[in-house]
């Protein structure tokens, strides 16, 4: 239990490293050889098989028997006269990164195995796969690469166009176009991930920072037939690599495309060249990185202007209708204006002979008051003279 078996030279042995019932161990950079099995689990759980090179066993070069949860990963599983990988009542083991060439099977799965997820491993053997292959065979949108793969890759992405079917009835979803690779990059006490795939030799996997500019440099070579098609399908952590690079082949600058399915956590970059051995690199400035941010703004700025000019121009041919409606409002009511004035003064003239006639009524009906007082009182005389005229008689 939590036994750590690294560095040792195993060779000519029945059985290479054999764990029974034993879980929470590391097997990890040992080199072995020529044994009947090079690696065997039996009842083992929770175990990590990692950067060993199995070659040359008389059976299989890592057998799991009633085995869980254990992690095989970078494996170099070579020239073994059975199975590369072989699986029996062995279920929810992650199988991945490996380079499993030159066997007679691949990986083989009987019995009730189940949930195995394999992804990212190399196959090139006489047989890739064979038995009950209820299992993953892709994960997080990429699979493995197989030697015998026929299909096309015309949306030039690095993964196959269709599934690589499997037993004839299960398949790998998006298999490989290019073998497998991947390095550890160490940066401020950080390791990063970086990953290509390639139809090319990938070597002389290299990570530096430039001593004046600061910059991050990633180097590799690619070596292929020559002037033969090649092509690199390349992951990097957007950590250790922001969206501003530059892509050098052979010093000369590319552009890459940038796969949709790049997000927050990592860039995949894809790009082709003519096979030779070529150097690439892939350099991340951040003064370019910086100048790539200023422009960004000055491009919003420049977007921001262009709106706010069209809305302007929008206010302005709003405002030209106010104003022209304004306008027609303004002569609409001086024509009212002129009219109630003329309304007013007529008002004011009828006023005015109103208070005439009034004034006439007024010294019409006072003389008549009058005239009918003199009158009365002229009669009343006559009367009282009249009287006063008899009685004298």
């Amino acid at each position: 239990m939590d036994i750590t078996i690294r560095n040792n030279r195993i060779i000519d042995n029945a059985e290479g490293i054999s764990l029974l019932s034993s879980s929470g161990n590391v097997i990890c950079d040992n080199n072995i050889s020529n044994n009947n099995d090079g690696i065997y689990l039996f009842s083992s759980s929770d175990n990590v098989i990692s950067r060993n090179t199995i070659s040359l066993s008389n059976y299989d070069g890592i057998y799991l028997y009633y085995s869980v949860n254990n992690v095989l990963s970078h494996n170099f599983v070579l020239y073994n006269n059975l199975d590369g990988i072989s699986l029996y009542y062995s279920g929810s083991n992650v199988i991945c990164g490996n380079t499993v060439l030159n066997n007679y099977y691949g990986i083989t799965s009987f019995y009730f195995n189940s949930n195995n997820t394999i992804y990212h491993n190399n196959f090139n053997n006489t047989y890739q796969v064979w038995g009950d292959l209820v299992n993953f065979w892709d994960h997080d949108g990429e699979g493995n690469y197989w030697s015998d793969y026929s299909g096309q890759d015309l949306n030039r992405d690095g993964l196959g166009d269709v599934p690589y079917l499997i037993g004839g009835i299960y398949q790998d979803s998006h298999p490989l176009m290019g073998a497998f690779s991947d390095f550890d990059v160490s940066l401020e006490g950080e390791t990063y991930d970086v990953t290509v795939v390639s139809n090319s030799t990938i070597s002389t996997f290299e990570f530096e920072i430039g001593r004046e500019t600061r910059n991050r440099i990633i180097r590799f070579n690619a070596t292929g037939e020559d002037d033969a098609a090649g092509f690199c399908r390349v992951r990097i952590p957007t950590k250790l690599m922001n969206y501003s690079y530059i892509v050098l082949i052979d010093g000369e600058e590319i552009i890459p495309t940038l796969l949709n399915v790049s997000n927050e956590t990592y860039l995949y970059l894809y790009f082709t060249y003519l096979h030779k051995t070529n150097t690439i690199t892939i350099i991340y400035s951040e003064a370019l990185h910086l100048y790539n941010e200023l422009l960004n703004r000055y491009l919003k700025l420049q977007k921001d202007l262009y709106n706010l000019n069209e809305t302007f121009n929008l206010l302005s041919s709003d405002y030209g209708a106010l104003s022209y409606n304004y306008s027609q409002l303004q002569t609409i009511f001086d024509k009212l204006n002129d009219a109630y004035r003329e309304h007013l003064m007529e008002y004011s003239e009828q006023v005015q002979n109103l208070r005439n006639l009034t004034y006439i009524l007024v010294a019409i009906t006072a003389i008549f008051i009058v005239t009918t007082i003199y009158l009365s009182k002229t009669a009343h005389a006559r009367v009282a003279a009249r009287t006063k005229a008899i009685e004298e008689k």
